[in-house]
């Protein structure tokens, strides 16, 4: 550049740094004078109306919560996992280490206790600097800091994430704005509740919002336990959180460190010995990642998946979709379920040791609920939420269904066949009609003609089934699994043999819409699309219709509970960011089963365990408590079961192909370095089940299911 061009660029960078200068001193001026004489008329005409225009600016900012992370916790306490759009959580001054709290006033704001939120004295001070040595120096105090900060994040809650000013980006007159709302907000609040307030809402990473989860990024450890040199390096971050990013750039880190330190040193924070040691010392990370959502949770993914579905998809947390997503990220909530940790622990470590490697990708799981209360205590299955190496990863859930009652989505795999776990419903109608539990009937008839004189008295009540009476199907060569049972047998020996001539030759004598009334009354329904079970299509009476492991075991716990049906529940209380309590799931029980035909159905599936179709399933639980099961398969055994329960534990236990809609025959396989020829329920889901209740079972009550009326045990 010629000499005489330069010499004219640095005569217009002096001139525009004086002119910039003035112009500032006349704002400040402006600002002392309303801080002062806000109805000062005789300062001059000009200065009169910058006051008026100053005073007229808006006052009010509403300075609502930040966005917080919200947690799911197990019925004791332990965390399943934490949703956020922001990772945040709000803790009191007094859960600050008080090395941050000064570390944070020394390098942003060491007028911070004098001034009344605006510092006009800084912002001479700093002004002058920028404009006459060319040097960047801030001059926003942390009262203007914390409004930036709280519009911001309303703009970004409100998703108007467009409308958010950068520091960089302010103009004049959104600086203008932004002292006078800090002047208004200081006459609000006290100087110690602003800074609670922006240390819990300062961005330091873009895992970290706010001290407490900067602290447990960073060093794994709570804003209250900070030491001297761990604070100081959060309070330099603040500035410039890329640049200044001790896990990037830790030289820089320890260079505004330091800056910090001597900052507290000059102002009288800390003693010159802490605050030599303080320098001396390095940068010890121990990050922490944040995790978020149920694909990092620490327990129960498809559990923390199915709760996540039922606040989505219920009105009382929002207007809308989109209002409940908010809450649920932003909201700061805590969701206690009814999941037990203990039960969820042994459930997981189970179905991963039934399926092994799996590379055939079988599916495993275990679903635990408390008879008489509803409650979810344990969801597991073989799988993992994201892709892993040498994993079967699937998002969706084994347990559920696809869609609740309303039609909206749960993310879960539909139900699968339940098989001959179907055949306690038609047998506890037969106890309902008042038939003797060993009563015979004529197990050897194999063929059903089209006209077969089926009972359905109903009518046009049950409007979405045929109810012509003979009507209802043919069945035109029914099979048991072993030859010998094709005769006449008592009930109660056909359900523990698990005979499937019998339980048709049980229907022939019954009426069909007792039999519909029994399986909805336990809460039976298709998987898929909620519908009713149809009762009404013979292959029903052999569990043809896919039901979820969650809804067979619930209809199981009903038996349990002495005939007594209470509606699944996962999540037992929800909280705000404030403490205050939302609607949560309550239990809704009703009379379903006669208790004495409840008796009567739970005295017949002791014996499966003992004499009939579970007696190969090992360990032998029947020894240790008094629990009662049933075994079940589908025809081309791709669906296997044992549903069963004590007292105070009912779980389904489900071994097959479970992303396919059981079109893969579980025949002819190798599983866990074991050939099958044919998979049975007693096999895979029987072990499965037994070993987990005989580790479990005790935690709940074990006592010994009353016995049914004598009149029912004669013939």
């Amino acid at each position: 550049m010629a000499p005489k061009k330069r010499n004219r660029s640095r005569l217009a960078a002096a001139l525009w740094r004086v002119l910039g200068f003035l112009t500032v001193s006349a704002v400040c001026g402006v600002l002392v004078a309303s801080l002062a004489v806000p109805g000062v008329a005789a300062a001059g005409v000009a200065v009169s109306r910058s006051i008026i225009f100053f005073n007229n600016l808006p006052a009010e900012l509403a300075v609502v919560p930040p966005s917080q992370s919200t947690k799911v916790l197990t019925a004791d306490g332990k965390t399943i996992a934490t949703f956020f759009a922001e990772n945040r959580v709000k803790v009191g001054l007094d859960e600050m280490s008080p090395y941050i709290r000064d570390a944070i006033v020394a390098i942003e704001d060491s007028r911070f206790y004098e001034h009344a939120g605006v510092d006009p004295q800084g912002i001479l001070r700093a002004l002058t600097t920028n404009l006459t040595s060319g040097d960047r120096q801030g001059a926003s105090t942390l009262t203007q800091q914390y409004v930036t900060n709280v519009i911001n994040e309303s703009l970004v809650s409100a998703e108007r994430t467009d409308q958010v000013i950068l520091s960089g980006q302010k103009s004049i007159g959104d600086k203008v704005r932004e002292m006078k709302l800090a002047l208004e907000l200081e006459k609000k609040f006290t100087k110690d509740q602003i800074l609670e307030g922006y240390l819990n809402i300062v961005f330091f990473n873009r895992d970290a919002y706010g001290i407490e989860a900067a602290a447990r990024h960073f060093f794994s450890t709570s804003a209250k336990e900070l030491t001297l040199p761990q604070a100081a390096l959060l309070a330099g971050l603040v500035n410039s959180p890329s640049f200044y990013d001790p896990a990037v750039n830790p030289d820089n880190a320890i260079k505004r460190r330091n800056q910090v330190l001597d900052k507290m040193l000059s102002d009288r924070k800390i003693l010159q010995a802490d605050h030599d040691a303080a320098v001396a010392s390095g940068v010890e990370l121990k990050i922490t990642p944040a995790k978020q959502g149920c694909s990092a949770a620490d327990m129960a993914p498809y559990f923390c998946d199915y709760v996540s579905h039922l606040i989505l998809n219920n009105p009382v947390y929002g207007v809308d979709a989109a209002a409940r997503e908010r809450k649920l990220y932003r909201g700061g909530l805590t969701i206690t379920t009814t999941l037990d940790s203990r039960l969820q622990a042994a459930a997981q470590a189970q179905v991963d040791a039934t399926a092994g490697a799996n590379p055939d990708k079988w599916g495993a799981s275990l679903v635990s609920i408390g008879p008489g209360t509803g409650r979810i205590l344990a969801m597991a299955q073989n799988t993992v939420f994201l892709p892993a190496p040498g994993k079967f990863d699937t998002q969706l859930n084994f347990n559920v269904d696809a869609k609740d009652a309303d039609g909206n989505d749960l993310n879960g795999a539909g139900g699968f066949q339940p098989g001959s776990t179907m055949k306690p419903f038609t047998f506890a109608e037969w106890l309902n009609e008042g038939k003797s539990m060993v009563a015979e009937v004529d197990a050897s008839r194999r063929t059903y003609p089209l006209d077969f004189p089926w009972k359905s008295s109903c009518g046009k009540v049950l409007g979405a089934y045929n109810t012509a009476e003979k009507a209802l199907g043919a069945a035109d060569d029914l099979q048991n699994n072993d030859e010998g049972y094709y005769r006449k047998m008592p009930v109660n020996y056909a359900l523990y043999n698990s005979i499937n001539t019998a339980t048709f030759a049980e229907a022939a004598e019954l009426d069909f819409c007792g039999i519909q009334r029994m399986v909805d009354a336990v809460g039976l329904h298709s998987g898929v699309d909620n519908a009713p079970v149809n009762m009404h299509q013979l292959g029903n009476l052999l569990g043809a219709i896919g039901v979820a492991p969650l809804h067979l075991a619930n209809a199981f716990a009903t038996f349990a509970a002495d005939g007594r049906y209470c509606a699944p529940i996962a999540i037992a209380g929800v909280t705000d960011a404030a403490g205050r309590e939302l609607p949560a799931q309550l239990s809704d029980c009703r009379s379903a089963v006669k208790p004495e035909v409840a008796r009567g159905v739970n005295a017949v599936l002791q014996d499966v365990l003992k004499l009939g179709s579970g007696v190969y399933i090992e360990p032998k639980v029947h020894t240790r408590f008094a629990v009662a099961a049933k075994t079940g398969t589908s025809n081309n055994n791709g669906a296997t079961w044992v549903a069963g329960y004590t007292s105070g534990l009912a779980t389904a236990s489900f071994f097959g192909d479970a992303l396919e809609g059981q079109k893969r025959p579980g025949q002819n396989v190798t599983i866990n370095g074991k050939f099958y020829k044919n998979i049975d329920g007693y096999m895979l889901a029987g072990p499965q089940w037994a070993n987990y209740m005989l580790e479990v079972a005790g935690l709940y009550p074990t006592e010994a299911f009353p016995p049914p009326p004598e009149s029912m045990t004669k013939p």
